[in-house]
């Protein structure tokens, strides 16, 4: 019996030294040994309820078991057009799906794609894909995130004369400022954007739309324009003591990490050195946190949620093929991070203008019979209090910018803060800043679809 293999990582103690990445890659060998794994099944529901891009993972995994990397690569590549980011930063939906999973652990499809598409590049397989035929008509894409890469690559693909307008330094969005380079090296974007560049598309950088560009003008020079600005309004925790010197955003902690390892900046914004941290959030952008925290050499490291803990297997509120609510541990809280569940803050504490902590009490939750929380009650005498130098948020995100293009371009919002296209002027929406805060697959698949409505309208 072949068993899944669990460690994928480089030993902790040598890669909170530094900011490369994270996990190893297998060997060819190990991942074709894995692919047996795979049952191959009448019903992918890998394919069909998992993944929502649409891989046809069974056949490239089938492809991978026999060594024929070409082959697997082809099948890939045919649904997904950037398996080089998602191999490394997805949490993997298909493998929540896995029959295989129903009984035993599921099939390592991620791993699989990352040595598929890692195989490709090195044998110079992957390449610019440039249009036969121009239909002669433009697009502006306003973000240079997932949706907008994914958006740009595959309106380029269909004729179209793309342009993609960001507002940072780099293209990349999310990818390069907010995911830290020990889940996703930056060359690896890099290599992307060359491609692209190859393909025919173009990148306008430094450019902010509304205030540098004006939304009108995209209006008459392209013949539709795709928002992908994603929903950049972190989550805000109003409570006393909000103003005190310590107390920070999650992103504007990781992107001043990511542009120093960049070469953007020459000093940290933010910088955690010799600070007991302390992360409010328990989801993935909390974990960045705790992450980038330890390699800067913070002297303690926490991360508290409001959620209760979640069950070290599949909840029962979440049934096959579902993705399983269940307890997840990355590998930045395996390198030092202490993590609580059912806290609620406050309060910040402070002296002088400075953060030297935060007041705290328990919930317990009110829960469905399957074990879904519905409902935090406050413990009663739990009050205490939390030491902390520097609090990091990193409570999820409100929505879509109402200022800068979506203002230029009198869009309307959902009650949810998403924006809503305007098809008839030819703005159409893709990714976070339509849907609200998701997985970057998402944002890609999202994308994808709207392309199809796209060129239906523009036909």
């Amino acid at each position: 019996m072949i068993e899944r293999i669990h460690d994928i990582y480089r030993p902790a103690d040598e890669r909170v030294r530094d900011f490369n990445e994270v996990e190893v890659r297998l060997a060819p060998e190990q991942v074709r040994e894995q692919m047996l794994r795979c049952h191959n099944c009448g019903v992918p529901f890998c394919h069909g309820a998992g993944c929502p891009l649409g891989n046809v993972i069974p056949d490239f995994n089938s492809a991978a078991a026999d060594g024929d990397w070409l082959t697997a690569w082809r099948i890939l590549s045919e649904t997904s057009f950037f398996p080089e980011f998602t191999c490394r930063i997805c949490p993997a939906l298909c493998e929540g799906a896995c029959c295989n999973g129903v009984n035993d652990d599921p099939v390592m499809v991620r791993q699989c794609e990352k040595v598929i598409v890692e195989t490709a590049f090195e044998n110079g397989w992957v390449k610019p894909v440039v249009p036969a035929v121009r239909n002669g008509k433009r697009i502006a894409v306003v973000g240079s995130g997932p949706s907008g890469l994914y958006a740009a690559e595959a309106l380029n693909r269909a004729g179209f004369g793309v342009k993609v307008f960001e507002a940072n330094h780099k293209p990349g969005g999310l990818l390069r400022y907010g995911i830290p380079d020990f889940k996703l090296d930056k060359r690896v974007i890099d290599r992307r954007i060359s491609l692209m560049r190859q393909a025919g598309i173009e990148f306008q950088t430094d450019c902010r739309i509304g205030l540098d560009v004006a939304g009108q003008y995209l209006l008459r020079n392209y013949d539709a324009v795709v928002l992908a600005t994603g929903t950049p309004c972190a989550r805000d925790l109003n409570i006393p003591g909000r103003d005190l010197d310590g107390v920070h955003f999650a992103l504007e902690f990781l992107q001043g990490q990511n542009r120093v390892n960049d070469g953007e900046l020459r000093t940290l914004p933010v910088n955690a050195k010799g600070k007991r941290v302390l992360i409010i959030g328990g989801g993935d952008t909390g974990s960045d946190c705790a992450g980038t925290a330890i390699r800067q050499g913070a002297a303690s490291v926490k991360q508290v949620e409001i959620m209760p803990m979640p069950p070290e297997t599949r909840s029962k509120s979440t049934p096959w093929p579902a993705w399983p609510w269940m307890l997840r541990t990355s590998s930045s809280h395996k390198e030092g991070c202490e993590r609580e569940w059912n806290v609620a803050s406050d309060r910040f504490l402070g002296e002088n203008g400075v953060l030297t902590g935060v007041e705290v009490h328990s919930v317990k939750w009110e829960t469905t019979s399957e074990g879904k929380p519905l409902k935090p009650v406050a413990v009663e005498n739990s009050t205490r209090v939390i030491e902390a130098d520097l609090i990091l948020l990193a409570m999820g995100f409100s929505g879509a910018d109402p200022k800068g293009p979506a203002a230029d371009l009198q869009l309307k919002f959902t009650p949810r803060n998403g924006l809503i296209a305007d098809p008839e002027h030819h703005v159409y929406t893709v990714g976070d800043c339509t849907t609200g805060a998701s997985l970057v697959v998402r944002a890609m698949a999202d994308a994808k679809k709207t392309v199809q409505e796209i060129i239906r309208d523009l036909a």
